[in-house]
């Protein structure tokens, strides 16, 4: 599968049908810290991604109140 990191706009080739969560801890990122995205639809931990698949993980930025 392909996978683009965003911000960073790095892009990955990740073999093997996996669980998001399990993609996302393979690559070293922790959980809560990205929104997985296939296409129009936002993933939860559970799904299932195959090796056809693009998919985008956008890093999850928390700003406060000033």
């Amino acid at each position: 599968m392909q996978v683009r990191l965003e911000p960073q706009g790095t892009q990955l080739t990740v073999s093997g049908r996996r669980r998001v969560g399990d993609l996302v801890q393979s690559l070293g990122i922790l959980a809560g810290t990205v929104m997985v995205i296939r296409g129009d639809a936002l993933l939860t931990d559970d799904e299932f991604v195959d090796d056809a698949d693009t998919i985008e993980l956008r890093a999850v930025i928390s700003g406060g109140l000033a």
